[in-house]
């Protein structure tokens, strides 16, 4: 028994060892540093390495062409040099922008997570370690020193697609404790992702934080559905496990139609203003069409809309096996109604090279030709949460006002 207990006790000792050794193993490389110019270095220990290249959206992109899609804007690749005890190295040749980025090693074609940077952002299926170069753009993507608001990540019953499902929250700071009635803004992610995605890749309990400190938006309360309605909730967070995200996305009016179940949750468990008045809806790509068509299907619901890289155009015109297949029907009668009941803000941004330009730019021409009033942003770049951010912090302070 002595000896099992003393061989116990070496395994933890040895254990202790090994999880210490990141913290006591003398000195750790520094990447990325982001340098007093701006300028930013990346290294990689490899010593057995034949070629070390880094990618990610601080490079200048490539175009990338998907069938039936239409041409993306990719990250490009830059090569690391080998130094000293096989430690690569590579330093961008101009300042890099203040910005939020992600970026992978390939390390002999192999794409590989920069083991001296701990964090970490899940896109989809797709893990990325990310820094921030400092500065006005990202001046609202990091934490600061203000009162915060609450995440939550509850669940509600769907009467429409027979299931409960998981959504997160966000409540502004001092709603516990307040007695108020807020106003809320429904903020959808894009094809493949989940309720995870604007809270992880899209730092938006950070910018609502910073903005509400500011006084540059009122506060309000945030909820971050699961767009894929095949899902209850995002990978590993059900009784479905750890599947692998995939573009599963809901182009079928099935999320449109229970939308009216999340409302009725929202308005129960939270005290909301429960009128079109204090209701927003936005989304990016896929939530960008969720945000038209649920607008266009419930048009008394919301007085703001935002339509951020939008994909309309794209929805299912196959209305087999959709649970209201008129929920995809008749949108120049619906976007008259719409706009008959005066929103307060209906919200189109788009980067001049997203490949759902066109399709954004035809929504717009329409718009203009019945002389209905909308508000529109144009940024450079393309498909990307860079332009997502921008949005998202550009939309929230102009709401509720």
């Amino acid at each position: 028994m002595k000896k099992f207990i003393s061989l116990a006790a070496a395994m933890l000792l040895a254990t202790g060892a090994f999880a210490q050794q990141s913290l006591f193993g003398g000195a750790q490389l520094v990447s990325p540093e982001v340098n007093p110019d701006n300028t930013v270095t990346f290294r990689f220990q490899a010593p057995k390495a034949v070629k070390v290249e880094v990618t990610g959206d601080f490079l200048p992109t490539v175009p990338f062409e998907v069938p039936n899609f239409g041409t993306f804007d990719m990250p490009g690749k830059a090569e690391l040099k080998e130094g000293a005890n096989g430690v690569w190295e590579y330093t961008t040749p101009e300042p890099v922008a203040s910005e939020m980025y992600n970026y992978n090693f390939i390390v002999d074609g192999l794409a590989v997570k920069d083991p001296s940077n701990a964090y970490v952002q899940r896109d989809i299926a797709n893990l990325m370690n990310y820094f921030i170069v400092p500065g006005e753009r990202t001046e609202n993507y990091v934490v600061k020193d203000v009162p915060h608001g609450t995440v939550s990540r509850v669940w509600y019953h769907s009467d429409v697609l027979g299931k409960d499902r998981r959504c997160a929250v966000y409540t502004p700071a001092g709603y516990e404790t307040s007695g108020k009635r807020y106003p809320v803004l429904y903020l959808l992610h894009g094809m493949g992702g989940d309720e995870e995605a604007w809270l992880c890749t899209g730092r938006a309990a950070q910018i609502l934080d910073n903005l509400i400190a500011a006084g540059k938006a009122k506060p309000m309360i945030v909820v971050m559905t699961n767009g894929n309605t095949l899902h209850k909730a995002a990978p590993g967070e059900s009784e479905e496990g750890n599947f692998k995200p995939y573009n599963c996305g809901s182009f079928d009016t099935s999320f449109e139609a229970h939308f009216k179940d999340v409302i009725s949750f929202v308005d129960t468990r939270y005290r909301t203003i429960k009128a079109a008045s204090g209701r927003a809806i936005a989304g990016l790509s896929m939530g960008g069409l969720h945000s038209f068509t649920t607008s266009l299907n419930y048009p008394k619901t919301f007085d703001y809309v935002g339509l951020f890289s939008a994909a309309v155009g794209v929805e299912s015109q196959n209305t087999e096996g959709q649970i209201a297949p008129e929920f995809y029907q008749n949108f120049d009668a619906k976007i008259d109604r719409l706009f008959k009941n005066n929103p307060k803000l209906y919200y189109i941004a788009i980067g001049k090279t997203d490949f759902l330009y066109k399709s954004n730019a035809e929504l717009r021409a329409k718009l203009d030709q019945k002389g209905y009033k909308y508000t529109y942003l144009e940024t450079e770049g393309g498909h990307i949460w860079r332009n997502w951010r921008i949005y998202l912090e550009d939309f929230a302070q102009k709401i509720f006002k």
